[in-house]
């Protein structure tokens, strides 16, 4: 069975503690997200926040990176599937130890935030239902980061006990009453769960884009290059 209980060891079970990014990184981070911007020519800008600064975020991240303008609906479009992946692709151009990814937070118009309290609260109305019913409970398929905050949620809850499940788009978080044995994996699907777009919206929204930046194109004239070699900056610096 592919299952850990929460509070052993690695990724989502263990709480992250918060800690001051390395001299320079805050510069690296913005060079990276700079040219991805450009070359993905999206009319955005973002700000990095820290500490104090960061906000309310259950996750408690170190660095909180919050997208701005015209062009948002591309990152937050599908879940935030794009806000997502730029993440990710960020962590791992810089090469960021996996404990550390937790520590980095991209938003925006408070999608992540919402996202975050949305699961916590998910958490304890489930903790509710497994004391009051005696009976596991399965959260759908989530990803890594997300099962990891249903675990931090119920990890001084004594009288229950969570477990990560299942396998690769499959994997989920179970809440059982605490001393239950753990339920056999349920069948997995022959077919992977369905995005809530199809290929159909995908090219919809390819023509849409391409329609777009021709728009602004002939609005603008063509770009060219934004100082720093070619980069453009777009941080927001107050």
């Amino acid at each position: 069975m592919a299952a850990d209980t929460v509070g052993l060891a690695l990724d989502e079970r263990r709480p992250v503690t918060p800690t001051r990014p390395r001299n320079g990184f805050q510069d690296r981070f913005a060079d990276f997200l700079d040219a991805v911007l450009d070359a993905m020519d999206l009319d955005v800008e973002y700000e990095i926040l820290d500490g104090p600064d960061a906000g309310d975020y259950f996750e408690k991240p170190s660095l909180v990176v919050r997208f701005s303008g015209p062009d948002l609906h591309y990152l937050t479009n599908n879940k935030a599937e794009v806000l997502l992946a730029l993440e990710q692709l960020t962590q791992e151009v810089l090469r960021m130890d996996a404990d550390e990814h937790a520590l980095i937070c991209f938003d925006a118009n408070d999608t992540r935030l919402l996202r975050q309290e949305e699961l916590r609260l998910s958490a304890l109305t489930v903790a509710d239902r497994v004391r009051e019913t005696k009976t596991p409970y399965r959260f759908s398929p989530m990803n890594s980061r997300e099962r990891r905050l249903i675990h931090l949620a119920l990890r001084d809850m004594t009288d229950l006990r969570s477990e990560s499940s299942g396998t690769g788009p499959y994997r989920h978080v179970v809440v059982y009453p605490a001393g239950m044995p753990s339920l056999p994996e349920p069948p997995q699907p022959q077919t992977p769960p369905r995005r809530p777009h199809g290929p159909s919206g995908a090219s919809e929204r390819r023509g849409r884009r391409e329609g777009d930046s021709r728009d602004r194109d002939r609005g603008r004239g063509a770009r060219g290059p934004r100082g720093r070699g070619g980069r453009g900056d777009r941080r927001n610096r107050h």
